[in-house]
């Protein structure tokens, strides 16, 4: 009978060469760091013990508890030649490891848990021979890669530079949010949801997206390594000499850095100029409430946590408004308190014309609505004229979602057209109490998009009824939509509704008001009735708000003059009337 055995022992033996060798209680060596890290997401070693010699490329133990080690490499580009280190329960780390070292580590490869993310890490139980040794190679890049899982764990330096598009998480978590290709967009700013164009803008956006991390899971760190005492960058401010290494957590690729980085700031803009006879403006206050108007009642439910914090706050707003120098504007988060002489509307206005100016306000007699903020509209009595009463239209989804509108027709006090201004602020995409039609249907509009849309309807309908009386067609309706420029509630009223984008009608490309997780867009909007779309002058927003860090509002380090007076932009329109 033919001996069989050379030919079934062979492929066992060629398993054998390729895979590290695990046997009893012995840890499978390994030639290179590329076998525990796999090709793929996972490692194919996951819960075995390993051995291999790597330099440590990285010393982050303070704040992230570990090591970033790497090997010479195995040649493929499809595996990461890095990996972290972590002690197992019971293990200390032994003294003198710095980035150079060279050593042996034997331990357990686990996939570590971050947030939605699993890390290969390697749960060191043992550390010798340790030794000085040439520092990791670095791994020049100038644009993302096809695969960041394939550099997962090791050091890169970026060559090109990167746009800040995003510094919500800066002083809360020591990341800013950049990109390889300049501002990036919210997806249903420039695209219908749900489309191949809006997809693939969410795709190009996750591509070229990195967070600048620092090196640490601690949450309001007080020093951030990176910024080495600078103040936080815009968002539009330019980054180079990025190096460090990559990390996967909590949904994104970043980069822990441990060296500091050049930032190149832009200037800030001054205030925006429109021309025609009347200029109009919208802005969200962000929460304008003064307490019980006496100086107590803080902090307010919303708003100023103090008396001086609400100075700090109201002098920031009036340096916007005065910069804006609009005769009319239209207001968002004011506080719901009435119109008397305690009301935030009133204190706002005293502060205006602490220089002389002659500021008014829109008097609805209660409200409008019963929600906790409300719209408002003010006007300079030196140049407008109010005509007629105010209208606001209540029910259905105004009040306790989209806030109650507000509409008062105005004219030049020199004489000239009536026109009317509608304040407007619509329901959030926060998913509190959302259900059915309203709860996030996955298109990238976010919860409550069934309402907006409805509010948008109801709200066209109501102006076709001239509730100001008859021959006031000439209506600019604006304020917070809470809705990008392509979603359904701005542009059914753009489409359907006839109502005509004012930044569109003056030729402006890409205004944004908001920027939300790294992404830029529109929640503020202008439109405008065909009756008033010939009078259009011009149209601006003014960056000083939306690109700015936190800390630059009144509650941080409050950066002297209007600078972060909000979260929203404000809007500026010019008109010929």
């Amino acid at each position: 009978m033919p001996n069989r055995r050379p030919s079934s022992i062979l492929p066992l033996l060629v398993l054998l060469a390729a895979a590290p060798v695990i046997a009893g209680d012995t840890p499978g060596v390994l030639s290179h760091i590329g076998q525990a890290q796999g090709d793929g997401a996972r490692s194919p070693l996951a819960g075995k013990p390993v051995t291999f010699t790597a330099t440590v490329g990285a010393d982050v133990r303070a704040g992230l508890g570990g090591l970033f080690v790497q090997d010479r490499g195995d040649g493929d580009p499809a595996t990461s030649d890095g990996l972290f280190v972590r002690p197992a329960e019971g293990f200390t780390f032994p003294d003198g490891l710095a980035a150079g070292r060279q050593c042996r580590f034997q331990g357990r490869l686990i996939e570590d848990k971050r947030g939605a993310d699993s890390v290969t890490t390697l749960l060191a139980e043992r550390i010798d021979r340790c030794r000085d040794a040439a520092p990791v190679p670095t791994l020049a890049l100038e644009a993302p890669p096809a695969n960041w899982e394939a550099l997962e764990g090791m050091r890169v330096r970026i060559d090109a530079p990167l746009t800040v598009t995003g510094t919500d998480a800066v002083e809360r978590y020591g990341e800013l949010a950049v990109s390889f290709d300049g501002r990036q967009w919210q997806p249903s700013e420039v695209a219908r949801p749900g489309s191949p164009e809006h997809a693939a803008r969410a795709d190009r956006n996750a591509r070229q997206r990195l967070l600048l991390d620092d090196g640490s899971a601690q949450r309001d760190p007080e020093n951030i390594a990176w910024l080495d005492g600078r103040d936080a960058p815009r968002v539009g401010d330019t980054v180079r000499g990025v190096e460090g290494v990559v990390d996967r957590s909590h949904g994104n690729w970043r980069l822990q850095l441990d060296t500091v980085p050049a930032i190149e700031r832009g200037e800030r803009p001054a205030p925006p100029q429109v021309p025609g006879n009347v200029r109009v403006a919208a802005f969200n206050l962000e929460n304008l409430f003064n307490g019980d108007g006496r100086g107590g009642g803080f902090p307010t439910p919303r708003g100023a946590r103090s008396p001086q914090a609400l100075e700090a706050q109201l002098a920031k707003l009036v340096a916007t408004i005065r910069g804006l120098d609009p005769d009319v504007a239209a207001l968002m988060e004011l506080e719901n308190d009435g119109y008397g002489e305690d009301s935030s509307l009133a204190r706002l206005v005293r502060e205006l014309n602490a220089d002389g100016a002659q500021w008014r306000y829109v008097d609805a007699g209660s409200g409008p609505g019963a929600d906790s903020i409300r719209v408002g509209i003010l006007y300079r009595g030196d140049r407008l004229v109010a005509r007629g009463k105010p209208a606001v239209l209540e029910g259905g989804p105004f009040g306790q979602r989209s806030r109650v509108p507000l509409a008062q027709a105005f004219r030049r006090k020199d004489g000239g057209k009536e026109f009317v201004v509608v304040a407007n602020h619509l329901k959030s995409k926060g998913c509190s109490e959302a259900e059915g039609a309203d709860a996030d249907q996955n298109d990238g509009q976010g919860c409550w998009n069934a309402l907006r849309l409805d509010s948008a309807q109801r709200l066209h309908a109501w102006l076709q009824t001239a509730p100001l009386s008859r021959g006031r067609e000439r209506i600019v309706m604006l304020g917070d939509f809470n809705a990008y420029a392509m979603e359904d509630p701005v542009h059914w009223l753009r489409g359907e509704g006839g109502w005509t984008d004012a930044f569109a009608a003056a030729g402006m490309e890409r205004p944004y008001s908001y920027v939300y997780q790294g992404l830029s867009g529109r929640l503020d909007h202008a439109l405008l009735s065909p009756a008033l779309v010939p009078h259009l002058r011009g149209a601006a927003e003014w960056h000083l708000n939306a690109d700015e860090p936190d800390d630059a509002g009144y509650a941080g380090r409050n950066l002297p003059g209007p600078w972060r007076s909000s979260d929203h932009d404000p809007l500026l329109l010019g008109f010929d009337l």
